[in-house]
């Protein structure tokens, strides 16, 4: 137990807490629940809460929120397309970004799933050859094609 103060008072059942915080006129706060015995403190509660609030804000500051960019593939694209895609896709990785890839399908294209997924695999091999990846989002068939989430490693 560690009164208002910082100092440790050591092990103290939880009624000799209570009633020691009750004359304090403060909060008996339990600040991890892990070890055993649990450690607790006396303070205000109200203020303990705004410390917890005010150190995830700080933390989330620093983090960039990871948005999701998209990539289009389509069913006809060239080599020197899919090369294009793969320095936008790798740049967006870099920057710590997740890409959406996806291969629109029109008409009777949607019926040829195996050349959309070909030209999927060759975006991703030529990808993988430049930075490491990870899928995030397997392959799945979409009304209007395929698409997939991939994220660096």
């Amino acid at each position: 137990m560690i009164d208002e103060t910082g100092a440790q008072l050591g092990l103290v059942p939880l009624a000799e807490a209570l009633e020691l915080a009750k004359q304090k006129g403060m909060d008996l706060i339990q600040v991890t629940e892990k070890v055993d015995p649990p450690v607790t403190k006396i303070g205000d509660y109200g203020k303990y809460l705004y410390s917890l609030k005010k150190k995830e804000r700080k933390i989330s500051v620093g983090q960039k929120g990871g948005e999701i960019k998209s990539i289009r593939l389509t069913f006809n694209i060239s080599d020197n397309d899919i090369e294009t895609r793969v320095l936008a896709s790798e740049k967006f990785l870099k920057d710590g970004d997740k890409v959406k890839v996806d291969l629109l399908l029109r008409g009777r294209q949607k019926s040829l799933n195996a050349v959309g997924e070909q030209r999927i695999k060759t975006f991703l091999d030529s990808l993988g050859q430049k930075m490491e990846i990870k899928i995030e989002k397997e392959l799945k068939r979409e009304p209007r094609g395929l698409s997939m989430i991939i994220a660096k490693k």
